[in-house]
């Protein structure tokens, strides 16, 4: 019964270390820039499930999401597949933000954008500067 006994303990003290990691881990306060270029229905709903995802794994996550190209239309209220979605995340705390260079040529204003919804001059400046700053970057999509 004693050799039983050791190995369960040589076992559990192996596995300590990997154990208190996972709880560090999830007290860590992750950044994340969240780079958005497609605006099809799919891609749509596909940014709301990756950005629900990442909640769920890193709750205290912080992301802020670029739309910017064609994805324009993800953050317009009149043009949105997902508005319930992106509210819903604006309101855990996800910083949505458009492109105005994109918006310029879209012809769109801030009034055509969804309540809460930011604008910055340049998507690909403000990737720039979040990754400077340490931010993780992530593609949206395929």
């Amino acid at each position: 019964m004693k050799p039983i006994l050791r190995f369960v303990a040589f076992v559990l003290f192996l596995a300590s270390p990997v154990l208190l990691s996972a709880q560090v881990v999830d007290q860590e306060k992750h950044r994340v820039i969240f780079q958005v270029t497609k605006g099809e229905n799919s891609d749509q709903q596909q940014v709301i499930g990756q950005l629900n995802n990442i909640l769920r794994a890193l709750p205290n996550a912080e992301i802020e999401v670029i739309c910017h190209g064609t994805a324009l239309p993800l953050v317009l209220h009149a043009e949105s597949q997902v508005a319930a979605g992106v509210t819903d995340l604006l309101g855990r705390g996800v910083v949505f933000a458009a492109c105005e260079n994109t918006m310029r040529r879209a012809k769109a204003s801030k009034e055509d954008l969804i309540s809460g919804v930011i604008t910055v001059p340049s998507a690909l400046a403000e990737i720039i500067l979040k990754q400077e700053q340490g931010w993780a970057y992530i593609k949206a999509g395929n």
